[in-house]
């Protein structure tokens, strides 16, 4: 399975999580210049920008430790752009990131949700 395909079934798997804690999925795959959001939600009146990270091997560390502070950076400048392009939005926003290992067999390891991990 390459980078990609590892990226893409770690997204699946954040978003019937999210589902299931009762987060209400508004997008996918957001596009914009400045780059892309992995999942657009709203828990809680919240608007939540979620960045999912996903390794099969954390020889070179955890998913969580794959975010710098360029990425989050970055990460704020797409939410910035989404609210900019979207009317009806909840007023309150933040930004959470859903953390999954995979095992051998694609199989979750371990899954981490971290609300409002980049502020």
């Amino acid at each position: 399975m390459n980078r990609r395909e590892t990226g893409a079934q770690g997204e699946k798997i954040a978003v019937n999580y999210l589902k299931r804690k009762g987060y209400r999925i508004r997008e996918r795959n957001f596009r914009c210049r400045e780059g892309e959001i992995d999942i657009v939600a709203e828990k809680g009146g919240f608007l939540v920008f979620v960045e999912v990270r996903t390794k099969r091997d954390t020889s070179f560390g955890t998913p969580e430790e794959s975010i710098t502070a360029s990425k989050k950076d970055k990460l704020i400048a797409l939410a910035q752009t989404y609210i900019e392009s979207h009317a009806g939005l909840p007023s309150s926003w933040r930004i959470d990131v859903v953390a999954i290992e995979l095992g051998k067999k694609g199989t979750v390891s371990r899954l981490r949700l971290i609300k409002n991990a980049i502020n």
